[in-house]
């Protein structure tokens, strides 16, 4: 054998220029990472009081059940044992998979074909599959804790476990490394590109970019129904759509979208625009466009959102249509402002409102939800002091929890494309909006967190929520009213929301139970054919046994809440342009609110 004959293989130009390419760029992500700004703890992870109740627990578990503890180390090692061996046996001859069946549950983050047939990946699969099932079994069978925060253990155990996935890491990514060689070291430049892109965008804080930035523009290709801006203030710009029909409904109809993320979720395109649908249906159609704040807005509370929002909005729509009563919508947490908006009126005996309608809206918090392991003190102090020392709940915070709610789907698989992949974001409408964030003004935000979802005063048994002078009950809504939930939803659970809308003291009101989640549960167009939906007349206590009595409709719930507007929104008149000569145009849909940004 020759010397030229046992020297190693020569690097490619290719793979050599690519690897010099991430010497560089490893300088510009230091750099990037520099500008990362500090983050509180209490707002990162969960605080040292529920940390010393889980360790306590477990602790008080061992010492009082020991031989539960060695019964599910024995297990678990035996499991890893047995497993290490038939690894081990598998690699020496040379076979696929580790057991003829593989028994690990199926899971789309492991499709690639070398996590069947190749020992080592099969291994690391299966040992993750191992571990997690320990890991979760081992918080289920914790004794002494209630289950409440039981249910946050579970919680952020399974934030543990979806984060040590395999997957995750490039080391143990079979499809990132198969690029990396197929492209010579190309996939992991355009990775380590697309990082730091993402840090230097957000100022050193690494959130991935889940659509292309450059592929939509508001007003332009989303937001494009017409209509135009006929009253704004310092809380939002009222915008009225062009009518598609002759005639119109004589009672217009008001959508009050929430603040949390911008209105147009309702108007992305033509062909799933549910703000496009209403107006072919007939109605005179006004949509509320909020204020992204800024500092400034640090002392904006909920009244000044009933006020300066709700109530000045239903005033300037009457004026405009020459009407006496309108009907509302309210969508999420202006669901659940509308709800106190409407007890309020019901209050002060103004009867403005003629029907209302509720998209996925919480209003009883006795039951919080997914959501509820983000409720408690640990995270919410930490959002006060923030909100306290910046003026502003951040829609950094807002963004990431709802994330993590879906993290494999909204932060790990999207990080794998972008980072280890090397792709470039889809255009996708739906992600590029959710990633178009708004802020929360700060005292806005605690009165949320403290009153409603934590103390439950609205809904729960005590005084009443305290506003404007008045004590706000549930039992003060009224009106007709029409709810609508989304069966998988994340962020308000239909459970929840029915129970709300369950103990609201109208003696009209309609429930129905969407298919899908929070988003694509109500943007749901016709044409699609995609997510049905539920009714039941009854009202039962339990909201299973109202889905154990529901009917099933195949399509979309759009024309069944359509025909209940209607038959509530009156006579036919003339269709109506925007404006009148008191509200001039002031700019055409979607009008400045949406696009601007605001200093903070």
């Amino acid at each position: 054998m020759t010397t030229e004959d046992s020297a190693p293989p020569q690097m490619s130009e290719t793979l050599a220029a690519n690897m010099a390419k991430i010497e560089a760029l490893t300088a510009r992500l230091v750099a990037a990472m520099a500008h990362k700004k500090a983050i509180r703890p209490s707002l990162q992870g969960p605080g040292p009081e529920f940390v010393g109740k889980a360790m306590g627990a477990y602790w008080a578990e061992m010492m009082a059940n020991p031989t539960k503890l060695w019964e599910q180390q024995l297990e678990y090692w035996g499991k890893t044992l047995g497993h290490a061996i038939e690894a081990q046996q598998a690699l020496l001859d040379g076979k696929g998979a580790l057991v003829p069946e593989d028994e690990s549950p199926p899971d789309p983050r492991f499709s690639n074909p070398l996590w069947q047939s190749h020992p080592w990946f099969n291994y690391l699969k299966q040992q993750y599959f191992i571990s997690a099932e320990a890991m979760e079994k081992a918080v289920d069978e914790i004794e002494g804790i209630d289950e409440h925060d039981k249910g946050r253990m579970r919680y952020f155990t399974h934030q543990i476990v979806d984060m040590m996935a395999p997957t995750n890491f490039l080391a143990t990514n079979p499809d990132a490394l198969e690029k990396a060689i197929e492209t010579e070291g190309q996939s992991l430049v355009d990775g380590l590109e697309n990082m730091i892109r993402d840090l230097e965008r957000h100022d050193g804080e690494l959130i991935v970019t889940l659509s292309d930035p450059d592929a939509f523009k508001v007003g332009e290709n989303l937001g494009t129904s017409e209509g135009a801006v006929v009253f704004r203030n310092r809380m939002f710009e009222l915008i009225q759509y062009a009518p598609r029909t002759d005639e119109v409904h004589a009672i217009p109809l008001v959508i009050f979208p929430p603040w949390i993320n911008k209105f147009y979720i309702l108007d992305l395109k033509p062909d799933n625009s549910l703000i496009r649908w209403i107006t072919e249906q007939g109605f005179t159609l006004f949509v509320v466009s909020w204020v992204n704040p800024d500092a400034s807005y640090a002392d904006v509370g909920l009244a000044d959102y009933i006020e300066e929002g709700y109530l000045e909005a239903i005033s300037e729509v009457k004026k405009i249509t020459a009407q006496e009563k309108i009907n509302v919508v309210g969508y999420c947490i202006a669901g659940t402002t509308l709800a106190l908006t409407l007890a309020l009126m019901k209050q002060r005996g103004d009867d403005s409102v003629n029907a209302a309608t509720f998209f996925t809206a919480l209003t009883d918090f006795s039951d919080q939800g997914e959501v509820g392991v983000f409720l408690d003190d640990d995270f919410v102090d930490g959002i006060e002091e923030e909100a306290r020392e910046t003026g502003l709940m951040s829609s950094l915070y807002m963004s990431r929890t709802f994330s993590f709610l879906r993290a494999n789907d909204l932060i790990y698989k999207p990080a794998i494309r972008a980072y280890m992949m090397g792709e470039a974001p889809p255009a996708f409408d739906l992600l590029y909006w959710n990633g178009d964030g708004t802020n929360l003004p700060g005292k806005m935000a605690v009165e949320y967190l403290r009153g409603l979802c934590q103390q439950d005063e609205f809904a729960g048994p005590g005084a009443g929520f305290p506003l404007l002078g008045h004590r706000l009950k549930i039992t003060d809504v009224t009106l007709p009213l029409c709810a609508v939930a989304c069966e998988t939803d994340h962020i308000a659970a239909w459970r929840s929301s029915y129970r709300g809308i369950r103990a609201m003291g109208a003696e009209d009101k309609t429930f129905i139970l969407s298919e899908s989640g929070h988003i694509a549960g109500i943007v749901n167009p016709p044409s699609k054919k995609k997510y049905g939906h539920y009714t039941n007349e009854s009202w039962p206590e339990n909201p299973d046994d109202w889905r154990a009595g529901a009917t099933f409709h195949q399509g979309t719930w759009w024309f069944r809440w359509g025909e209940w507007l209607a038959a509530r929104s009156g006579e036919m008149v003339p269709a109506r342009t925007p404006g009148d000569s008191e509200h001039p145009v002031l700019a055409p849909a979607p009008g400045t609110y949406v696009v601007a940004r605001p200093n903070t």
